[in-house]
């Protein structure tokens, strides 16, 4: 019995998806749910996984070509078995003078169904795609990417020569086009910058008090939680607070109306070796610390793997990216239409403050909120900032939600 495996069901949002991998060819025997192939969108990777135990009898579209919602993919022969290949001990040269035939190869086979290189299956789907098609081994590459992980930047450098083996005069380089998830993302930030009247206010927060009550409580927290508590939570909730006394910056833009939202979907900026993306944290108003941390902790383990859903980046009011995860001392995030305000972290810095009238150490940390000016006011977005600012360096008020 022949079983159509089909592209997912899109949404409206996203026209149509490329195929960034396969990983099966014509002939070999599939599990149900095992992944058969990997769809690059605009804003995730998505797998496909095998509907029934068979074998992958035809495959449509090769790897590069573009689908659209619920074409046709490949056709599984349910129940059947994969062909056991002759032991090599059995194989016959031809007799002398006759002619060798070589088999042909199937035009619908993708190019990546060489044998993986060792380690190839741990990267995520891109930088995998890479190692299979360039024939490189992860483990001979050095990685860039966060904790050492090896990138598809890293994969195609290597494979230009750029990181090794190149003599003092040459000048290597290599066109790539961009991801669609690339694309999409620089489609976005033209979009904000050319759609939004945008203005960044900038304040300061001392987070001693709230690194004092994580060091406090992080042991009964874990046994609680078993999860760390971390400093996003903090953030996360100052922010939902924060939204529901001050609703304009929680608002958007439709055209000549201006939408406000009774709720906190929080978006949270992930960077992977693809680019950054913002999985939301819905209702976060009536979440609690525990339950934010390990929301974030899935999502960071998603974006990792590359298992992030479509649903899993859809909506979203307001937007929190850390840039001082990698060192950033100030910067101006950019706001995520439809959106109309973002919140960027940075890192945290002992600097010297009068407290008292003395002048201390403290672990200070810049924020900024980057704003919509066409519906938010400069007075809303000080006033916005100044409420973090009072939360988190008095983190005891927002468990009261004060």
């Amino acid at each position: 019995m022949a079983t159509e495996v089909k592209v997912p069901v899109l949404p409206e949002s996203v026209s149509d998806a490329t195929i960034a991998a396969w990983h099966k060819k014509v002939g070999d025997a599939v599990k149900r749910d095992e992944n058969l192939m990997d769809l690059e969108t605009d804003k995730v990777v998505l797998e496909v996984p095998s509907p029934v135990d068979g074998v992958l009898k035809e495959i449509k579209f090769k790897e590069g070509d573009t689908v659209t919602s619920q074409q046709l993919l490949a056709i599984i022969e349910e129940g059947a078995a994969a062909a056991a290949p002759a032991p090599a001990a059995e194989e016959k040269k031809p007799a002398a003078g006759a002619q060798e035939v070589q088999p042909k190869a199937d035009a619908a086979a993708p190019a990546s169904t060489k044998p993986a290189p060792a380690g190839a299956d741990a990267l995520p789907p891109g930088a995998r795609f890479t190692a299979i098609t360039q024939g490189i081994d992860p483990a001979a590459v050095e990685g860039t990417g966060r904790r050492g992980a090896v990138t598809k930047e890293d994969l195609v450098n290597y494979a230009s020569g750029k990181t090794a083996g190149v003599s003092g005069g040459a000048r290597p380089e290599e066109r790539v086009p961009m991801t669609r998830i690339r694309t999409r993302i620089a489609e976005r930030l033209m979009q904000s910058k050319n759609s939004i009247a945008m203005l960044t206010s900038f304040n300061e927060v001392n987070l001693a008090k709230v690194m004092e009550m994580r060091k406090e409580l992080q042991d009964d927290f874990v046994k609680a939680n078993g999860i760390k508590l971390g400093f996003m939570s903090f953030f996360a909730k100052a922010a939902a607070n924060a939204l529901q006394r001050h609703p304009i910056i929680n608002a958007s833009v439709d055209g000549n109306d201006i939408i406000y939202h009774g709720y906190a979907d929080i978006s949270i900026a992930v960077s992977t070796d693809k680019g950054l993306v913002t999985p939301v944290l819905r209702n976060v108003e009536r979440m609690g610390f525990g339950d934010i941390e390990k929301g974030i902790a899935e999502y960071a383990k998603k974006a990792r793997d590359g298992k992030l859903g479509l649903e899993d980046l859809q909506g979203g009011t307001f937007t929190i990216t850390n840039g001082g995860t990698f060192g950033s001392l100030m910067s101006t995030p950019i706001v995520n239409p439809p959106q109309s305000a973002i919140l960027g972290m940075h890192a945290i810095k002992d600097r010297a403050i009068v407290e008292n009238g003395q002048v201390v150490a403290a672990p200070m940390m810049y924020i900024a909120l980057s704003y919509d000016h066409r519906i938010i006011d400069g007075k809303d977005a000080v006033l916005f900032l100044v409420d973090i600012k009072n939360q988190l360096e008095n983190p005891h008020r927002m468990l009261l939600g004060m």
